[in-house]
């Protein structure tokens, strides 16, 4: 998962070298991604009303569902 949203992120960025990726396992087997883009990105992630964002969680979350995982996935500033 983590893999996957760095190719969508980079793809969707000026800067992709900027984007960085850090997965952190809970406790309870839920997988949270925490991405980390170029200041000047942040908006092309976010997208216009968070639909960029919310694509992102949906295409993340159906590849946990089929690795029978729970993804979040979170955009830092």
């Amino acid at each position: 998962m983590r893999d996957l949203l760095d190719f969508l992120a980079c793809g969707l960025v000026e800067e992709p070298d900027a984007v960085h990726v850090e997965e952190i396992e809970e406790i309870e087997g839920e997988v949270i991604l925490e991405l980390e883009v170029a200041e000047d990105d942040l908006g092309r992630v976010i997208g216009r009303g968070g639909r960029v964002a919310n694509a992102l969680r949906t295409v993340i979350k159906a590849a946990a569902t089929l690795a029978e995982k729970r993804a979040m996935v979170e955009i830092l500033d």
